[in-house]
Formats: structure tokens, C-alpha cells, sequence
């Protein structure tokens, strides 16, 4: 939100500098993100100044030009080339001297520098209106009033503005102070505590009154509930034209463009006081009635930009008594609104419902400046003050005369909040004593009415534009923030309870696998669990969205199913910025619709892409492949002490390969190879390796772990190897369970560390080379012992896989 600084001293008359200002609003809790400058006229027409042109002759060597002296205040006329088909001798003229900087229509700047044109020296430049900024006309010089002194400079006689302006980064509860009178009051509660009194003007309306009633318009209002208080009244014989400098440079200060006279009047007075109004010409009111009112849904609406919209039937509307003019508090209606030939308006100031027209906003993708106040709520008890207001200054800027009396439909008046504060509660939750008389003082300041006051706590009325204040911690808030965080006292000694937990907590076990994955070189990722309603596709058994009420855009309809979407969008955008070896990781959750219920799970997932390592002199390019995530993934299932799982075929479809790991008929995790043509979709240009862990069923399976301790073995292990003929669909996994069946006492490891298939084996053969570990605690193993061993294996393997020893 901008605040002027200018505007603001409106109603605060102060001094101070903006920077100084500024640090008292963010102390009171309206932060100042930046403090710009705003300048009316580019460049505030520095170095500009009255020139008399003494002479005007034809330029001895160009058909268009004209060779002129001009008296600018100087010693000597200067000479100046001039190219204007209206300068003549005696004029009044703006002369840019050498050095001035001027700027283009797009602000570039350029600069005045001495020259010669077509021969001839040219000591400055007589300027257009558009040239100095002053308005669009480039078909002459400006000609200025003849009785100004040759020299004045031209920022004293035109309306220059130098203002600073405030970006505000108001939170959504502060409503109050969402109009440059809001921060005015919040400013002067602030200078307060500094022992600064300044008074708070408040514009007056003394001066309203109807001029005649010639022009009625009936009011109805078919919902009291979404529209608690409306307001109107006509104002007629007005001329729309272009506002005045005053009121177009304190829009153009916000960021506003001007438009007329009559709409910039209320544009100024939602700034100023914060309250939204809307001007119907009143020409166009059918039947000389306003229905406030909802619509039968479809029913078409063109608002101002030319959309045709389809109407929702909780939309709350403007209708006269044959159609839709406006969608209340959001945007106005094409053929209603005020044009130059509007000569009578019929002038609204509203309390609308917030929820309502908050849904109406959503609905139609529409974010106004009306909007947004009366979303968070505005004070209902400005409503006609505010009408009165703008009335006022439509007859100031564009004449006219007051033909009704003000319509004020406001049946359920609206009572202010009753709090009880306690004084204990203060001391509490603040931390130390406050004085009471400075409690007061604050309450006092904010408009909050002290009803009485006993040794417990005060009895309190909060206004009614402080909508988010109506508890006894909201007060003690805006207690703090007005006393001063700054102002409160810290201890050099903290003291702090500490908590005995499980090392099987959640955030525990995460940080655990965390440095694991990192320790191999993963990096943690955090994506948006929001994504396009047709990424969930494929990518999940159930392909039941939960979809969001209210989607901030169709990318963000739904919350996903998987992991995988959101992961090879972020392959995607690191490969497409020349990132092609990447290994990430992340925890997030996963939802989905089953009939009437939802469900929520928490994952881990794994994404690998291009090579292990990155390309170095000492470690080869090697691809990430199957075996490599495989074996991740048990490092990971070994770290949090999870085994006895089996592994089984999974039926994935958006994995072209791949296995789960299955423990008491529950599914650990899924591993495997993306498909190239899900990958592709999504702008994946390599093999993508994704590993999909259940972390719940982890989770619970790690808490059941227990550690166990054994001591270091004194005697030495024994080594010994196996080179098998297999069947090429017999999987390593089998031979190392028949291996630890067999062998149940001395054997400690079995480890593959070679596979060969092709020449000089049989087809449908492969030679797998095992080496087995063999220790005993307790004393030095034989080699009759060892022997038998093997011999024991090698039967297993032949009985049971039919295995031939190389």
C-alpha cells in the first residue's frame, strides 16, 4: 500500500523528515518496506526558466527553422535555434538552459548541451508543453504569461509536487489503517508516547446541504445481511472534464492514473478516508431505482473492460429496475458508469458483507482497490460521512448542485466490541509491569473508550473500523505495539526447560536420514504440494483429486498424489539451466479423496539424474543407475535400523522398471526407472531414478527398533569364493537367503562382486562370483571347519537352483 507523505500532513501537521516518520510506522507495527520520490513533473523543471524572445528571424540556412535571442535573466541574450512555428518576438517562453536535463515520454533522460544547428549556435532550447512534462501538446512552444520577470525559474509558476511516498506492507488484519487517514490516526497514537501532541484533522462537512430535490432516486436493498448499510444520493449539472493539478498529483503520487474529475474524486476519497464509493450516471438508471440485490446464476455482466462475465448466484449486484449495473464492492458495469456526457450521477457509498465480497472477487478473478477494503473489512460508521465528503469535492472540482436528500438504509445498527482487560493479563503476557496512567494514555489515543476502571482491569468499547480487535490479547497487541517493543526490558539471562523426547521424533529421524543422503551428496528440495489438475495422472492408484475451493490459478488446482510431479519439475528446471548430475531428496506429503474422507501420507522421495560424481581427473564418469538408488535406498532403511524386508516386483505405472520392499505385508518403499515418456511430458531430457519411501510406516517400524551391542571379535575372519553357473532369472537375493539358512552361526556377509554374461556361457546362463564371510568370537577357525562350510553352500545351490561350481 503507498501512503504520500504529503497527503498524509493533510491531516497530521509534521515536520519530520520521511525516514524518521517511516521508522515510527514500522515501530508501530505498519512496516515501511521503501520510501520512493515522487516528482509531478520529471526532473521538477530544474534549470528551466523565463525566457523573452527580443528577436525572431528566419534561419539563414534551414527553410524550418528560426534564429531568436532571448533575454533569460543572464548578463547577455543567449541565441537559440528554435524549430517552433509559433515563436515570435516578445513572448514569454520556458527556456531549458545548457545543462538541464529533460526527459522523453518513456523517461529517458537527455541532456541540453551547447551546439550548432545548421551553422548556427544554439545556447539553450525553448520548450514545449510536452517537453517539460507539463501535458501532451508538441504543436508550439509553451507561451507563458507576459508579465513574468526573464530569468524566474519555471518551477515557481507552475504546480510542482516534490513528495515522499511510503510502500506500506499492511498485514491483512490492519484494515483501519487502509486509507492515508487511517495511518494519520495510528502516527498520531505513536507521537503520543514520544510526548508529541499533534491534532488530527478531520476534513469537515459542515458545509452539505441539498440545493434542491429535483432528481430522487429510490433505494432497495433486498439483503440485509450482505449489504448492512447503503448510502446515495444525486448530484446534477456537473461537469465531467479533466480533475485538477491538485487532485491528479495526489493519484498520480499512488500509482494512480487520473480519469475525470468525477471517478478521481472517488478514487481520492477511498485513499483518504478508506472507504470505497462508486458514481452511477444517473441517465441510465432505469426507473429511477437502485436494487441492491443477487441474480439468477449465468446471468450475463460486461464490466468496464469490456469482459462479459456469468454471474454466480451469491453474487451481490447493483441493478436498477431493468438490469445489473454494477457487481457490489468489486467492479463497476460497462454501460452505467460516467462518461463526458454524463451531466447528473446518482453517488454510493456501501457497508458490504466481507465474506461475500470476497467469493465475488475469487469468482471472477477480479482484485480492486474496492475489493480489497471491504474484503478485510471497513468502518461502517463512515459510510455517510464519507458520501458527504465526496459530494463536497465533486461540486468543487466539477460544479453542479445536490438534488436529494441522502438515502441511509442502515435498518441493524452495528454495536461497538466490549472487552475487559485485566491488568494481570497485560503484566503476563508483556513480561514486565507497565504504568497504568501510560496503559490509559495508550487506549485513549487509539479511540479506545475507557468505560470504568476497577483495581483488576478496565472495562473497554472498541470503535467499530477495529474490526480485528475485539479480545483481550488483540487489545494488550496493540497495547505493545503503540508502548514500544523496543521499550521493553530483556534479562542478560535466558532460562529454558528442556524437553526429553524419543529419538524416534519425527524431525529426529529426518535430520538423521538428512545427513545421510547429504553426506552422499544429495541436496534437499522443498516444492509446492499445489500442481496442475492433470498432473496427478498416472500417479497414484486412486485418481481422486482434492481439489482446492478456491484456485489461485489453474497450475495450482490440486494437491498432488505424488512426489514424482513436483520432483521432475525441479529436475526439469535445473537441467534446462546445464545442471545434468543431480541427486535431491525431499519430505512432504501426499493427499488423496477416498469417497467422503481424505487422506494424508508423508513421504521421502529420491530423484537421481545423470552421473554419480561430477567429471574429475581422479573418479571416472560413472551413471547413476538402478543398483545405485537400490543402494541408497537400503543405506537409508539400514540407517533408521529397518530389516527383514523382502523385495518384490512393483506394479508402479510411472516406473518402467523397478522393485518395492515389503515388510508384514506393508509397502517400505518403491524404487526404480522413470518412464522416458511421463519424463519427456514434463521437459526431463535424461533417465530419471525415483525411490518413493511410506516414511509413516518407516516411522512406525523404526520406534519398534532396538540396538544391539556386540564386542569387537579377537579372532581374524576368513574370506572364501564361489564362481556359480545360474539360471540368468535367478536373483542375487535368493542365493544370500539360502546362503544365511544354511549357514546360520559362522557365516557373516555374502557379498556379489562380479556377473557375467555372454561368450562361452550357455544361453539363458550367467556366472555370478559370490565371496562369504566367515567368523567365529570365539576361538580361530580350521579349515576342516571352513571346508565343510562351503561344501554345505555349494550343495544348497545345486539342490536348490540347480547351480553348477566354475
Amino acid at each position: 500500500m503507498k501512503i504520500s507523505y504529503n497527503w498524509l500532513k493533510q491531516f497530521l501537521q509534521l515536520d519530520w523528515e520521511a525516514e524518521k516518520t517511516g521508522e515510527l510506522l514500522t515501530d508501530l507495527g505498519l512496516e515501511v518496506e521503501g520510501i520512493s520520490n515522487f516528482e509531478s513533473v520529471k526532473g521538477g523543471l530544474n534549470g528551466i526558466v523565463v525566457g523573452h524572445v527580443l528577436t525572431c528571424i528566419k534561419h539563414p540556412n534551414a527553410d524550418r527553422l528560426k534564429l531568436t535571442t532571448v533575454d533569460i535573466g543572464l548578463e547577455n541574450p543567449v541565441q537559440i535555434v528554435c524549430g517552433a512555428p509559433n515563436v515570435a518576438a516578445g513572448q514569454k517562453v520556458p527556456v531549458a538552459t545548457i545543462g538541464t536535463t529533460l526527459y522523453t515520454n518513456g523517461n529517458e533522460a537527455w541532456q541540453i548541451k551547447k551546439g550548432k544547428i545548421r551553422g548556427e549556435e544554439s545556447h539553450g532550447m525553448i520548450c514545449a508543453e510536452d517537453e517539460l512534462g507539463l501535458g501532451d501538446d508538441h504543436d508550439g512552444i509553451l507561451v507563458l504569461n507576459e508579465t513574468l520577470k526573464p530569468g524566474t525559474p519555471c518551477s515557481s509558476i507552475f504546480e510542482i509536487e516534490n513528495d515522499k511516498v511510503f510502500e506500506i506492507g499492511l498485514t491483512p488484519n490492519r484494515s483501519d489503517a487502509m486509507s492515508h487517514f487511517g495511518v494519520a490516526r495510528d502516527l498520531k497514537a505513536g507521537l503520543e508516547q514520544k510526548e508529541i501532541t499533534k491534532e488530527l484533522i478531520t476534513p469537515s462537512t459542515s458545509t452539505f446541504s441539498i440545493d434542491n430535490r429535483s432528481l430522487k432516486i429510490d433505494v432497495e436493498v433486498e439483503d440485509n445481511e450482505l449489504a448492512p448499510r447503503y448510502c446515495g444520493v444525486t448530484i446534477s449539472n456537473i461537469l465531467v472534464q479533466e480533475s485538477p493539478t491538485w487532485l491528479k498529483n495526489r493519484l498520480k503520487s499512488i500509482g494512480l492514473s487520473p480519469i475525470n474529475n468525477v471517478v478521481d474524486i472517488t478514487n481520492y476519497v477511498l485513499h483518504d478516508l478508506g472507504q470505497p464509493l462508486h458514481a452511477f450516471d444517473a441517465t441510465k438508471i432505469k426507473g429511477n431505482k437502485v436494487v441492491v440485490k443477487t441474480l439468477p446464476k449465468g446471468t450475463k455482466f460486461v464490466t468496464l473492460d469490456d469482459v462479459e462475465r456469468e454471474l454466480h448466484e451469491e453474487d451481490l449486484m447493483i441493478c436498477d429496475s431493468d438490469k445489473p449495473m454494477c457487481i457490489a464492492g468489486v467492479f463497476g458495469g460497462k454501460n452505467s458508469g460516467v462518461t463526458n456526457d454524463t451531466t447528473s450521477i446518482f453517488l454510493e457509498s456501501a457497508y458490504f458483507d466481507a465474506v461475500s465480497i470476497r467469493k465475488t472477487a475469487k469468482r471472477h478473478g477480479l482484485n480492486t482497490d474496492a475489493s480489497f477494503r471491504f474484503e478485510r473489512g471497513i468502518n461502517i460508521n463512515t459510510v455517510e460521512y464519507a458520501l458527504k465528503r465526496a459530494a463536497l469535492l465533486i461540486k468543487e472540482v466539477a460544479g453542479g448542485e445536490i438534488t436529494s436528500d441522502i438515502v441511509d438504509l442502515y435498518p441493524k445498527k452495528k454495536d461497538d466490541f466490549q472487552v475487559f482487560l485485566t491488568f494481570e493479563k497485560i503484566y503476563k503476557l508483556i513480561g514486565q509491569e507497565i504504568p497504568k496512567d501510560t496503559i490509559k494514555s495508550i487506549l485513549t489515543s487509539l479511540e479506545i473508550k475507557v468505560n470504568n476502571v476497577t483495581e483488576s482491569g478496565l472495562g473497554l468499547t472498541i470503535p467499530s473500523y477495529r474490526t480485528d480487535v475485539q479480545r483481550e490479547v488483540d487489545v494488550i497487541e496493540e497495547i505493545l505495539r503503540v508502548y514500544g517493543y523496543n521499550n521493553i526490558d530483556y534479562k542478560e539471562k535466558f532460562t529454558a526447560s528442556v524437553a526429553r523426547t524419543s529419538k524416534f521424533e519425527n524431525h529426529k529421524l529426518q535430520n538423521m536420514v538428512g545427513d545421510l543422503l547429504a553426506s552422499r551428496g544429495f541436496f534437499e528440495i522443498m516444492t509446492n504440494s499445489l500442481v496442475p489438475i492433470n498432473s496427478n495422472k498416472n500417479l497414484a492408484n486412486n485418481n481422486t483429486n482434492v481439489e482446492m475451493l478456491n484456485p489461485l490459478s489453474t497450475d495450482l488446482a490440486v494437491l498432488r498424489e505424488s512426489m514424482l510431479f513436483s520432483g521432475l519439475t525441479a529436475i526439469a528446471h535445473n537441467q534446462n539451466r546445464r545442471k545434468q548430475n543431480l541427486k535431491l531428496f525431499e519430505f512432504g506429503k501426499t493427499y488423496l479423496k477416498q469417497g467422503d474422507n481424505y487422506k494424508e501420507n508423508t513421504h521421502l522421495s529420491l530423484l537421481v539424474a545423470g552421473n554419480q560424481f561430477e567429471n574429475s581427473w581422479t573418479v571416472p564418469s560413472v551413471p547413476s543407475g538402478f543398483y545405485y538408488i537400490k543402494g541408497v535406498s537400503q543405506a537409508v532403511l539400514n540407517r533408521i535400523g529397518v530389516s527383514g524386508y523382502k523385495q518384490v516386483e512393483t506394479n508402479q505405472e510411472f516406473l518402467a522398471e523397478g522393485i518395492s520392499f515389503e515388510k508384514d505385508g506393508k509397502t517400505l518403499l518403491s524404487l526404480g526407472v522413470v518412464d522416458k515418456t511421463f519424463a519427456n511430458t514434463l521437459g526431463v531430457k535424461s533417465e530419471v531414478l525415483f525411490a518413493d519411501f511410506n516414511w509413516d510406516t518407516l516411522r512406525s517400524l523404526a520406534a519398534k527398533n532396538t540396538i544391539v551391542y556386540e564386542e569387537i571379535p579377537k579372532f581374524p575372519e576368513v574370506n572364501r569364493d564361489f564362481a556359480l553357473l545360474l539360471d540368468e532369472k535367478i536373483p542375487f537375493k535368493e542365493l544370500y537367503d539360502i546362503a544365511f539358512k544354511t549357514e546360520r552361526n559362522l557365516l557373516k556377509n555374502v557379498n556379489l562382486f562380479d556377473v557375467y554374461t555372454g561368450k562361452n556361457l550357455p544361453e539363458g546362463k550367467k556366472s555370478y562370483a559370490i565371496s562369504f564371510t566367515l567368523l567365529d568370537s570365539s576361538k580361530t577357525l580350521t579349515d576342516k571347519q571352513i571346508d565343510k562350510i562351503m561344501s554345505k553352500l555349494q550343495k544348497a545351490y545345486v539342490e536348490q537352483l540347480g547351480a553348477e561350481l566354475r
